[in-house]
Formats: C-alpha cells, sequence, structure tokens
C-alpha cells in the first residue's frame, strides 16, 4: 500500500484543469491529512465548542507535522491506524483516519481528539480566571491554550518515568532511542508507534538501561509495564493504586498520567522543578526561591477542578514574561504563617 491524502473539505464546484494542477502542488498536499493507504477511509468534522489551535509536531517524535497537517501512527487492539488532522479554518478541523476496519479508524480519530482536547469547552475556565491575579493576563491573550495530552495514558506513564530528575532534553533522548527499538514500525508509512506495554514488560532491566535509563526506573518501567500489560492496572479508568507500590513511582509520575493520560483537569503534577520555581518566586518574591510541593499545592488550590489547565497557563505567562513584578509581593499569593503573610509595616511618624 502507498501512502495517500485525503483533502481537508471537499469543494463542491466544478474542478477545473488549473485547479487540478494546483492540488497536486507540494504546498497544496501539505495542508492534507495524510493518512495510511488502505481500503477504508474515515473523515470526522469537528467545530471546536470554544477557539482552538491545531498544535505541533511531539519532542518524541511520534506526532509528526506535515505541511499545515498533523500525522500519527497509532494501534487498535494491534491493527495500525493512520489519523491525519488539519485545520482549514478557525472553527473547523478535520480528521482522517486508514484503517481496514471502519471501527478501528474511528477509534483511532477519537484518541486523537482526545489528545488535542478539540472538543473540550473551556468557557467555564474562562469566565472564572480570566481576571486572574496570576494567570488572567495570559488567559486573555491566549484562550486557545490547551493541556497537551497522549492518545494513550501509557505513553504518558513510558514518558513520565524517563523524564525523572533528568533535563527534558536528556528524557527525549532517552524516549526516542526506545521508540526507535521497541515501537510497532509500518512499513508503509515508516511511521511509528510508541512501544506496548507487553514489549517493554519483556525486556531485562539491563536492556533498558541500555538506554541511558537509570537502573532504578529501568526496573520500574518494566514492573509499571507488566502491571498494564496483564490488565491489573487500567489506566483509562483512572486506576492507579497498584502503581504507588511500585518503588521510584511517587505523586508527580502519577499526576502526570491524571494531567496528560487521563485528561482530567484537578490535577497538576506539583512536584515539578517548573512549578517550585515559578511559585517560590511569587510567594517570596524572590527570583531565585524555591517552593516545596506542599505550597505548590496550596497555590493552585485557588483553582479548583481546573488545576491541571491553570498550570499549563502558570508557565504560559511566567515563559512570556505575562506575570507582572508587583503580583510577586501581592499579599494574596503569600502563605499564612509565614513572615510574607504579616502586614506591611507602617511607615514612621516625621
Amino acid at each position: 500500500m502507498r501512502t495517500g491524502a485525503v483533502a481537508a473539505a471537499r469543494d463542491p464546484r466544478p474542478t477545473t484543469p488549473a485547479r487540478d494542477r494546483r492540488a497536486t502542488t507540494p504546498a497544496a498536499r501539505a495542508d492534507r491529512p495524510a493518512v495510511l493507504g488502505g481500503a477504508l477511509e474515515v473523515r470526522e468534522e469537528v467545530r471546536p465548542p470554544w477557539p482552538f489551535r491545531l498544535g505541533g509536531a511531539s519532542m518524541d517524535g511520534l506526532l509528526r507535522r506535515r505541511g499545515a497537517a498533523l500525522q500519527r501512527l497509532l494501534r487498535i487492539d494491534g491493527e495500525p491506524v493512520l489519523v491525519g488532522i488539519v485545520q482549514p479554518a478557525n472553527d473547523r478541523v478535520v480528521f482522517a483516519a486508514r484503517a481496514t476496519t471502519e471501527a478501528a479508524a474511528r477509534a483511532g480519530i477519537a484518541r486523537m481528539r482526545f489528545a488535542t482536547a478539540v472538543d473540550d469547552d473551556l468557557r467555564p475556565f474562562y469566565d472564572r480566571f480570566h481576571d486572574d491575579p496570576v494567570i488572567g493576563r495570559a488567559v486573555r491573550a491566549n484562550p486557545r491554550l490547551r493541556v497537551r495530552r497522549q492518545p494513550d495514558p501509557w505513553e504518558t506513564l513510558l514518558g513520565a518515568i524517563t523524564e525523572q530528575l533528568i533535563e527534558l532534553q536528556r528524557a527525549m533522548e532517552i524516549q526516542r532511542r526506545l521508540i526507535a527499538a521497541f515501537g510497532y514500525r509500518c512499513p508503509h508509512t515508516r511511521m511509528r508507534d510508541a512501544p506496548a506495554a507487553e514489549v517493554i514488560a519483556r525486556q531485562a532491566p539491563a536492556r533498558l538501561t541500555s538506554f541511558d535509563l537509570a537502573p532504578k526506573r529501568a526496573i520500574a518501567m518494566r514492573r509499571c509495564a507488566a502491571e498494564v500489560a496483564s490488565g491489573r492496572v487500567d489506566l483509562a479508568r483512572h486506576d492507579l493504586r497498584r502503581l504507588q507500590a511500585i518503588r521510584e513511582i511517587g505523586p508527580w509520575t502519577l499526576e502526570m498520567v491524571g494531567l496528560h493520560g487521563q485528561g482530567r483537569y484537578d490535577v497538576v503534577p506539583a512536584g515539578d522543578l517548573g512549578f517550585l520555581k515559578i511559585v517560590g518566586r511569587l510567594l517570596t518574591g524572590n527570583p531565585k526561591a524555591r517552593a516545596d510541593e506542599a505550597e505548590v499545592r496550596g497555590f493552585f488550590e485557588r483553582y479548583g477542578e481546573w488545576k491541571g489547565l491553570a498550570g499549563a497557563y502558570l508557565v504560559h505567562a511566567a515563559a512570556r514574561g505575562l506575570i507582572a513584578t508587583r503580583w510577586s509581593r501581592d499579599r494574596a499569593l503569600r502563605p499564612a504563617g509565614t513572615r510574607w503573610s504579616a502586614a506591611p509595616a507602617r511607615p514612621r511618624a516625621a
């Protein structure tokens, strides 16, 4: 089979020879979601309930950009499915998938709709926090911001284990090596899917450490994979209890799975170094200060069931200078019971 493409939207007008030539140019083909050549193709057009912008490729190389479109290879019950996504207009997003069965194609589209959060209505969040003293400016400036997700929570768990206590770039290199060695490779597209849990469960810890993974984390990854592959842990049903008993699997890893793998906006990975730095600066006014995990959790309590999205906006605001210096001295941001929560000293009489 050959790799093909589908148009973002069908034009009902008669096609002229000039339009035919234009449709075969590389630029025109780049605006179409690439799909797997096969006997069956399924397309779904989505009108997002809230402003949406199609994002970019993933750092691990699984989600790729092809011109204006994104493409991702998935496996549904062992069957390869190639999903393409394109946004021909602000109010429309087109998903296209090829597979040998319609059920697999639609399941692949459903996973990518979840991963892009295209169906999420974020108006309640915007209405509550567009005037927030910390993230409000960022919310107003970029209402399209979404929390990036993986189409399968197992991918999030696998990635989170590699990212523990090391810099992100090094973690991405480890993930790409694991994908190259153990990920499924489609012979028709030369794209890969993430390594399946049962594949990782069969690897010796020494084999996993050969990809620069720390020995303790290699053992934890293998144990997590065995739990998921056996069905004792069902990540799709938010069942993480058995993972808590595995060494090296702490709150940060589980919260990453909850936010980025299960789509839960009510959790935030409080132990993330970025949050420790940003919240520490906000609470003290000291640019070098670091909060502890409890302080980060306390800070995000104000955002209730939207903690995860608020965290994404906090990182977005800090990276783009949308948090004003004066906010770091706002008493509302200071934890009770510290010298920062005391009332400001009154000026002495002259």
